[in-house]
């Protein structure tokens, strides 16, 4: 499942999310689940065809991720492998950062950072004008019904409908696995 949110030069997507990885830090082995939330950079390309044709849309590089998951091993609602990457190479995200307010309540902390378009920016060392005129206060506007789309994203995780291992494969038997959007 992908949601996006789009504003001038900024979007928000998120996504359930199965992983494995495959070289796993010690301490962080095991399959995850959970949900996935980017701030990207947005374009839109020129028209193709007339004014009526599709406006192309480029969801582009992320500036900002937070991985809301669990180990499949842990109690729901744990937290156990909440964290988040306030910077970004490129496409490669820095480590892993973990906070205590963000596994303790991981909405509202979520919803606090999405609220500070310009704090995220800074901590990721990008310019305030890599957003739009308006893309700090309509993002602050929608914070609160991302959260609740990121929750009810969580709710689909913790039942099984959603961030499920490959078809046919036990979690237990992965060496090595991504399943999502993002």
């Amino acid at each position: 499942m992908l949601y996006a949110w789009g504003f001038d030069r900024i979007g928000v997507v998120a996504g359930d999310l199965f992983f494995v990885d495959p070289d796993p830090a010690p301490g962080q082995e095991g399959a995850e689940h959970g949900v996935r939330l980017e701030v990207r950079l947005l374009e839109r390309p020129p028209l193709t065809g007339s004014v009526y044709a599709a406006q192309p849309i480029v969801i582009d590089r992320p500036v900002w991720r937070a991985d809301l998951l669990e180990t499949l091993s842990a109690e729901p609602g744990s937290h156990d492998r909440t964290h988040h990457h306030p910077r970004f190479r490129g496409w490669e995200p820095g480590s892993r950062q973990y906070e205590e307010a963000l596994s303790t309540d991981p909405l509202g902390w979520l919803q606090q950072r999405l609220e500070d378009l310009p704090g995220l920016l800074a901590g990721a060392d990008l310019p305030p004008d890599t957003a739009g005129a308006g893309d700090a206060a309509a993002l602050a506007r929608v914070a609160p019904l991302i959260a609740s789309a990121v929750s009810d994203l969580l709710g689909q995780v913790r039942r099984g409908e959603l961030g499920n291992p490959p078809e046919g494969v036990p979690a237990d038997q992965l060496t090595g696995a991504r399943v999502s959007w993002l």
